[in-house]
């Protein structure tokens, strides 16, 4: 943690260690200093780190992940409607999200859309590469964002022929044709709920021409995690970058949208305004007017 955590500089070390040596106490399993790690990680302050213990641990990257589906739908006035969950799971489960993220794209684009509506109101995060591999013909080849850590090294992602890339290895997912062209008009639709993955996507289109943001602030934790398997099949997943876009700035809390609108996405409403604000502005765009 005190080598890799992003606040690294902010925490007092000798407090932490000092509070959980009094917490591991006479500590002879593993399972004994969990709850000295747990309080150790609420130490560094930036809410997105966290532990699970090996069952947890194993249950997370198994096949039987419970997740929303991609869905994609043609609206009228010519425009596509993707909606973008969170995914966790194992690489089982991601290539078969990209599988049906893609035909989503697919089954949206026709006739060719105008424009496009990435909602990511209900996406909690989970890993974002299989989501840029489903965004990635919609948001153009190219430089689309990067993490950034404690000493400024950054690191880029980048879309090319469909596909994400960090600093430009492919993350193992295959190419896909862009869609119109990878430069239509976006509209990107955020909530309270869009998180951590989700809300680097929501970064990924930050910048990018002819797009806007509509809806709620994220969650506020567009930072990045990498994961520490412990000794025992434990994982100490440490926030240690943060999201940056296109133009280089970097994001470490909640993200407002463009243009704020009230979001009754499961309250209870019947209409959606924030998809009705998204649409109006689309309606305007070359291509679609």
């Amino acid at each position: 943690m005190e080598n890799r955590a992003l606040h690294r500089d902010d925490v007092d070390w000798d407090e932490v260690r000092r509070t959980a040596f009094t917490e591991v106490g006479n500590a002879q399993r593993p399972v004994d200093t969990y709850q000295a790690i747990e309080i150790a990680l609420g130490g560094l302050g930036d809410g997105h780190s966290d532990f699970y213990d090996p069952k947890r641990a194993k249950e997370l990257s198994g096949d039987e992940q419970v997740r929303l589906p991609v869905e994609g739908r043609a609206l009228s006035g010519r425009m596509g409607y993707l909606s973008l969950p969170g995914v966790q799971g194992s690489e089982k489960v991601f290539q078969q999200y990209v599988r049906e993220g893609r035909d989503a794209v697919a089954k949206a684009d026709r006739p060719n859309a105008c424009g496009w509506v990435i909602d990511l109101r209900r996406n909690r995060g989970g890993n974002m590469w299989p989501m840029l591999a489903v965004v990635g013909p919609i948001l153009g080849d190219g430089d689309v964002g990067s993490f950034v850590d404690a000493d400024g090294k950054k690191t880029v992602w980048s879309i090319e022929k469909g596909s994400p890339r960090l600093d430009g290895d492919s993350t193992g997912w295959g190419t896909s044709p862009p869609v119109g062209g990878g430069s239509a008009p976006v509209a990107v639709l955020t909530s309270r709920s869009t998180a951590s993955s989700g809300e680097a996507v929501t970064v990924a289109f930050r910048g990018r021409p002819d797009t806007r943001s509509f809806g709620e602030d994220t969650t506020g934790v567009p930072t990045g995690n990498v994961g520490h398997r412990l000794s025992d099949g434990a994982i100490l997943n440490l926030t240690e970058v943060m999201d940056a876009d296109r133009t280089g700035r970097a994001y470490d809390s909640a993200i407002p949208p463009d243009q704020p609108v009230v979001d009754n996405l499961g309250r209870g409403g019947g209409k959606d305004p924030v998809l009705e604000a998204a649409t109006e502005w689309l309606s305007e765009q070359p291509g679609c007017a």
